[in-house]
C-alpha cells in the first residue's frame, strides 16, 4: 500500500515514503499511526538484556530484536518502528552511531539510548544527537515501559498503554 503522498504525485504533492515517514499530513500515514500496535526494536549485543526488555513491553507493544547497530538500522529501513531503544556500548556501532545513522532518513523517530557506563561525555552527546531518554542500566520496568510511554505520547499522540 502506498503512502496517499506518493498515489497523489500527480497532483502536485510532495512524494515522500510511506514507511517510516510518519507525516501528519498524510491520511493513511496518521490512520497507519492510530490503528498501529507500536513497535519497538530493541538493539543490544547482549541476547538476556533484549529478552529481559521483550518481557517487558510484550504484549503491550509489538518487539522487535537487533543485536548490533547495523541490524538495526537493515530493520528500521524496511519495517515500521515507533521508538528504537539501543545499548550505547556495542560492537560495530555505537548507540550514537546507530542513532546518527538512523537520523539520515528518519529524523522523528524516538530514540532511547540505554548504557551502564553513563558518564557526562555520553550524556552530553546523547542530548546534541536528540536523543528522546538517556537510561542507566540495570533499569527497570517502570523506568522503560514510562519512558517508552511518555515518548509514543510525545511523537505521535499516542495514549498511554495500560498495563496487562
Amino acid at each position: 500500500m502506498g503512502c496517499a503522498r506518493e498515489i497523489g504525485e500527480e497532483r502536485g504533492l510532495p512524494r515522500h515514503r510511506h514507511l517510516n515517514c510518519f507525516n501528519l499530513g498524510c491520511t493513511l500515514c496518521v490512520i497507519a499511526m492510530i490503528v498501529t500496535t507500536p513497535s519497538i526494536l530493541i538493539t543490544d549485543d547482549d541476547r538476556g538484556f533484549r529478552e529481559t526488555v521483550r518481557g517487558m513491553l510484550e504484549p503491550r507493544f509489538r518487539t522487535v530484536t537487533a543485536s548490533n547497530g547495523e541490524e538495526a538500522l537493515r530493520i528500521v529501513s524496511v519495517e515500521p518502528v515507533h521508538l528504537l531503544l539501543l545499548d550505547m556500548h556495542m560492537p560495530r556501532l555505537t548507540g550514537l552511531e546507530t542513532v546518527a545513522r538512523v537520523r539520515q532518513f528518519n529524523s522523528r523517530l524516538p530514540c532511547v539510548l540505554l548504557s551502564a557506563a553513563l558518564d557526562e561525555m555520553i550524556i552530553r552527546q546523547a542530548r546534541l544527537a536528540d536523543v528522546f531518554a538517556i537510561l542507566a542500566k540495570p533499569v527497570s520496568r517502570h523506568e522503560i515501559t514510562n519512558t517508552v510511554d511518555e515518548a509514543l505520547r510525545r511523537i505521535y499522540g499516542w495514549p498511554k498503554t495500560e498495563d496487562h
